[in-house]
């Protein structure tokens, strides 16, 4: 039996007792405590490079890559790198971006509560910076605010930071110098603490939230966008470009959520699980102050993890519930033709300039599927294909992908669903069967 299960048992009969004890004078005695879990067997650790250099880890990036580190002296070491990147979103727009190690976002920092880290910080971006790691608690000389806790790291120089991580947790990190910028343009990382002594048992996932606003045509996001979003990325990625999450059916699987983007709060969606806050970047949440969501919303600078168990195969849409955070390179000033009768207008316009159209009289669906001429570099209403035609989403969505076994988290392909499982075509005998007049 599950974790979570567990728990829905646990808190189940936790409150028939308090019931029960209202009409009797006698004490009950408490369940017994749910035994605990299964542990999960680590991935092979992956040793040192010729240079020193180890790259292994427990938690899964998705389209990203965990910080690569050395041990000098009992303490560990890690170099992060700002600067100027080429950055892919999607097939079919790449841009100009900032970042950390050459990518946005930055690579996945995961030590151990306790451990000891110097992390060097080299800054190759045409302006000063600094870097903060928001959540953890740091000495105020490592807190990484410009004019602040310290000088500005001047273009060209490099900075060492060194501190214990105290806690466990999940946490982030990302310049406390031009923010607006700075992040706009990709900076920021997450930062995966494991307590000490920990048996792993559950699958870990860190996706980072992220919005930009990239105007058509251009290949360089814009910092000083405050309302207008038409980018929206899991791990700097948008549909149909992010990597499924592949998990074995009946494993307690844990998404660490981690939303550094400039303006919006972001609510999480899965399909076909439930899921548990478990912790923020503030610390656990206690198993009393748990309760399921479908929904999960993720403040803006804030981490939410939540826990569940992959009980069900198949694969599950995961995104936000913002319906324009699902769209890639959405415009929002153009005129609103549903219901309209444009045949006229579209004549007139085709003579004008050729080949142009105007669309979504009947809704915007046609446009994503037609393929209609873009200028270069850009996705506007891009979707990707699926196994019964085109997936009209883009932006932050991704796909959560159970089966029954899994070896590594390579895609396992489009799920097979089990003659008679799946909706169908009414026919005409349904119809009849079941009273419903033919349309």
């Amino acid at each position: 039996m599950s974790d979570l299960t567990r728990r829905d048992l646990f808190a189940t009969g936790a409150a028939l007792g308090v019931a029960a004890l209202a009409g009797r004078a006698q004490a009950q005695p408490s369940p017994a405590a749910p035994p605990p879990l299964p542990a999960i067997p680590a991935p092979p650790a992956a040793g040192p490079d010729a240079d020193g250099w180890h790259a292994g880890g427990t938690v899964i990036v998705p389209d990203g890559a965990r910080a690569r580190w050395r041990e000098v002296g009992g303490v560990k070491v890690f170099h992060l790198i700002a600067e100027p990147i080429t950055h892919e979103v999607v097939p079919g727009l790449t841009i100009q971006a900032w970042g950390y190690n050459g990518r946005t976002p930055g690579p996945v920092i995961e030590v151990t509560e306790g451990d000891r880290c110097r992390i060097y910080v080299t800054n190759k971006l045409p302006e000063p910076t600094t870097v903060h790691w928001h959540g953890v608690l740091v000495p105020f000389g490592q807190d990484g605010v410009a004019g602040l806790s310290q000088p500005a790291i001047a273009p060209g120089a490099t900075w060492r930071y060194d501190f214990v991580f105290p806690t466990a947790g999940t946490f982030m990190y990302h310049p406390h110098a031009d923010e607006m910028t700075q992040i706009a343009l990709g900076m920021m990382g997450m930062i995966i603490v494991h307590p000490r002594g920990r048996v792993r048992r559950a699958r870990d996932f860190a996706l980072m939230l992220h919005q930009m606003y990239i105007p058509i045509g251009a290949t360089r996001p814009d910092p000083l966008a405050m309302t207008e979003w038409n980018q929206l990325t899991f791990n700097g990625r948008s549909f149909p470009g992010t990597s499924p999450l592949v998990v074995a059916r009946g494993e307690v699987v844990r998404f660490h959520f981690g939303n550094l983007g400039p303006m919006d709060h972001h609510p999480i969606h899965l399909h076909g699980h439930t899921m548990k806050v478990v912790e923020t970047d503030g610390g656990p949440v206690p198993v009393s102050a748990q309760w399921p969501e479908t929904t999960v919303l993720v403040p803006t600078g804030s981490v939410r993890v939540v826990e569940l168990v992959a009980s069900a195969p198949g694969d599950w849409p995961m995104h936000c519930h913002m319906t324009h955070h699902m769209m890639n390179q959405m415009g929002h000033h153009a005129a609103n033709t549903v219901g309209a009768d444009v045949g006229a207008a579209n004549a007139k316009l085709g003579r004008a300039i050729r080949g142009a159209m105007i669309m979504g009289e009947r809704g915007m669906a046609d446009m994503a599927a037609m393929g209609m001429p873009v200028p270069a570099d850009s996705i506007p209403m891009t979707g990707g294909p699926g196994p019964f035609g085109n997936i009209d989403m883009g932006g932050m969505f991704t796909i959560l992908k159970v089966r029954d076994r899994v070896t590594g988290d390579g895609d396992p392909g489009w799920y097979a669903q089990p003659p008679g499982s799946a909706a169908r075509l009414a026919t005409d005998a349904d119809l009849a069967a079941d009273g419903i007049a033919k349309p």
